[in-house]
C-alpha cells in the first residue's frame, strides 16, 4: 500500500502595517486583509491536509491564530506551534479542549522547546539546558492527563491536585504532538509524547529515524525537488513555506495522479 504524504503550509504570523497617510487626508480603505486566514482558505480550497502557524516573538501569537484559522476552514488541520513557558498545560489544555469541540478535532500542537536564550529570556523564561526538555515532558504528561479527566499530579515544574476536565470538554481528541530536535534529550521526549518529529533538511534521517521507532517522520521544506528523496526514506509529513498555495495544490494532485 502506498504511504500518504501530507502537505502542510506554513502560515504567515505578522500582518502588513498600513502606510500613514497625510493628516488631511481620510482614509476610506478597507481593514487590511487577514494574510494567515487567506493563505488557510486557499490551501483548504487547494485541498492540502494542513497548516502550521510557526512560534514567532515578535508576531501574532499562534493559538489564537489557529483558532482564526480553524473558523474560517473546514477540512484543514491546523498545527499551533508555541513554547511551553507560555502558560500552564492546564490552561493551554483547556484552551485547545474548547478549540477542538468547535473545530471538530482539527488542532495540532508543535511545542517549541529549544528555544535561543535571548528569544526565552524576552518571554520570561530563563530555564537553561536539560532542564527545558524535563519541563516540557511534564507539561505533556500533565497537559495529557487533565484531558482524561480527574487527575492528580506532582513534579518539578508542575502541580496539580484533584484536577482533570468532565465531559464534554473532555470528548475531543488531544491534539496531536509534533516535536523536533536531535539531541538525546529531543529524541527522548519525542519517544515518550510525539506522534510526529520533524526534521531540518541535513538532519541524518539514517541515524536519527530508527531512534524513534511507531512515529510519522516530517520535515521543513525550502523546496519540492527533494520530496521523492525524503518520501522514500519515510518522511510522510513536509511543510512548505510559499505564497503561492494553488501552485502548491496542483504539485499535489499531479503527484496524487501520478501514484
Amino acid at each position: 500500500m502506498t504511504t500518504r504524504i501530507r502537505f502542510h503550509v506554513i502560515l504567515p504570523t505578522r500582518s502588513p502595517v498600513r502606510a500613514e497617510l497625510p493628516a488631511f487626508l481620510s482614509d476610506v480603505r478597507p481593514a487590511l486583509a487577514d494574510p494567515a486566514g487567506r493563505t488557510a482558505v486557499a490551501a483548504d480550497l487547494a485541498g492540502l491536509a494542513g497548516a502550521l502557524v510557526p512560534f514567532d516573538p515578535g508576531g501574532q501569537e499562534s493559538l489564537t491564530v489557529a483558532a482564526n484559522v480553524l473558523r474560517r476552514t473546514r477540512h484543514l488541520r491546523v498545527v499551533a506551534e508555541f513554547h511551553p513557558g507560555v502558560a500552564t498545560p492546564v490552561y493551554a489544555a483547556k484552551l485547545s479542549a474548547s478549540l477542538q469541540r468547535f473545530a471538530a478535532g482539527r488542532l495540532g500542537w508543535q511545542v517549541a522547546v529549544d528555544l535561543d536564550p535571548a528569544v526565552a529570556r524576552a518571554q520570561g523564561d530563563f530555564l537553561t539546558g536539560d532542564d527545558r526538555y524535563a519541563r516540557a515532558a511534564e507539561f505533556l504528561t500533565v497537559a495529557k492527563g487533565v484531558w482524561q479527566g480527574t487527575f492528580d499530579f506532582r513534579g518539578d515544574f508542575y502541580e496539580v491536585a484533584a484536577g482533570g476536565f468532565a465531559p464534554p470538554l473532555s470528548a475531543p481528541p488531544f491534539p496531536e504532538v509534533y516535536l523536533s530536535g536531535t539531541s538525546p534529550q529531543a529524541l527522548a521526549l519525542s519517544r515518550r509524547h510525539a506522534d510526529v518529529h520533524v526534521f531540518s533538511a541535513g538532519d541524518d534521517l539514517g541515524t536519527l529515524i530508527p531512534e524513534l521507532p511507531g512515529l510519522r517522520y516530517g520535515l521543513r521544506l525550502a523546496s519540492l525537488d527533494a520530496v521523492g528523496e525524503y518520501a522514500a526514506r519515510g518522511v510522510t509529513e513536509f511543510f512548505v513555506q510559499t505564497e503561492d498555495v494553488y501552485r502548491l495544490g496542483e504539485y499535489v494532485k499531479e503527484r496524487a495522479l501520478a501514484g
